[in-house]
């Protein structure tokens, strides 16, 4: 399987829970520069909220 981490290279979000067990875990890197890691269910989705509000398509590839 192809490593999906996001890099400043190849940005994105990426989220991992492999069982209902087990605590989530991801990772987020924006085009801008910003980037951030996070584990446990209500971080991860933190996380997740907080890109997608702030980072990858909600502002221009300038970085505004």
């Amino acid at each position: 399987m192809a490593d999906l981490t996001p890099t400043p290279d190849r940005p994105g979000l990426h989220v991992s829970k492999p069982s209902p067990n087990v605590s989530a875990t991801g990772s987020a890197v924006c085009h801008c520069g910003a980037s951030a890691t996070a584990t446990g269910d209500s971080q991860v989705r933190a996380l997740v909220e907080g890109y997608t509000a702030n980072h990858g398509a909600a502002h221009d590839r300038t970085g505004r």
